[in-house]
């Protein structure tokens, strides 16, 4: 393996991993559909630790606009009830002693534009951590070329193609991006 395949094997390894972050953010970000990943970030009180819901709790949605929080120790309800509430949900549970039912309301025109400018936000975000990855990676270059490990042509060749490496990862962000707007503006 060449000194340039092993930054490219990297750039692409980052890069990556910041569109998958991308992808994992936008779950987090409610569609007025109910799906389990809404409450994968969330953390209750679980014996004085905090614990992700999952391992808490089975969640599910029978309905699409429901979610059912079945909690394998009826003493944490309360716990993950108080986390859904002060969670940035903005979702209500009715506990009922048994399961914590969660009505997923509607999305107003006024909350999904809200949530469209968050997805574009998100979407930048990881734009520019990928912009700053090829920075790194022709920095890299620039050092091989410095230390001779490199020549000037070998350069020209790497950044070129560090550039249409970023540019695909851009079109992935892009891309969902445009899935995710069009699921909050379609449902």
């Amino acid at each position: 393996m060449s000194k340039t395949d092993a930054v490219y094997s990297e750039l692409k390894e980052r890069m990556e991993k910041a569109v998958q972050a991308l992808g994992r953010s936008f779950t987090k970000i409610r569609t007025g559909r109910a799906t389990p990943a809404l409450l994968d970030g969330l953390t209750a009180d679980y014996y004085g630790v905090a614990t992700p819901l999952p391992q808490m709790a089975s969640v599910t949605a029978p309905e699409p606009r429901l979610l059912l929080i079945q909690p394998w120790d009826a003493q944490a309800m309360g716990e993950i009830e108080k986390a859904i509430l002060k969670s940035e949900l903005g979702l209500t549970p009715q506990n009922d002693g048994k399961v914590i039912r969660i009505t997923i309301p509607p999305l107003t025109q006024e909350r999904r534009k809200d949530l469209s400018k968050l997805v574009r936000k998100n979407a930048e975000e990881t734009k520019v951590a990928l912009r700053n990855i090829r920075r790194d990676a022709n920095e890299l270059l620039k050092t091989l070329k410095k230390d001779k490990e490199i020549s000037e042509d070998e350069l020209s060749r790497a950044e070129a193609q560090v550039q249409k490496i970023t540019d695909d990862f851009i079109k992935q962000a892009d891309a969902a991006a445009g899935v995710k707007e069009k699921e909050i503006m379609d449902f």
